[in-house]
């Protein structure tokens, strides 16, 4: 791993720790989905599909933006915005430990992407 791109490898293994965290979230639901008792089954099983697709589509965002492709990094980028919006709504009414958790991790994955050094690794400079 080379100096100039530290901050891009850093910033793909969050990536990765928050494809790992959907992942979970869907398994989650899955449990959640399998003994519930007079639920929703529709919206719940929408919901668990839901996770499961971004858990997929954050994994695929990682992995090209660690094969060093430029057009990864705006989606990575993306996905930091809906994970700053969802903190920011867990500090609201949720588990205020949770959306602080998030708010820094998306803070800290999108600086990482972003930094020149970062560009550089990316051949954009």
């Amino acid at each position: 791993m080379s100096t100039a791109a530290a901050s891009l490898d850093w910033g793909v293994r969050l990536l990765y720790l928050q494809s790992v965290g959907l992942a979970g979230l869907t398994a989650y639901l899955v449990v959640l989905d399998l003994t519930s008792a007079g639920a929703d089954i529709g919206v719940a099983a929408s919901l668990t599909v839901l996770a499961a697709l971004a858990a997929v589509v954050v994994f695929l965002i990682a992995r090209a933006l660690g094969r060093r492709r430029v057009r990864a990094r705006g989606p990575a980028v993306v996905v930091q915005l809906f994970t700053l919006a969802t903190g920011g709504f867990l500090v609201q009414v949720g588990p205020l430990w949770l959306g602080v958790t998030l708010l820094v991790l998306a803070a800290v994955t999108a600086v990482l992407v972003l930094l020149p050094a970062s560009s550089r690794a990316l051949g954009v400079d």
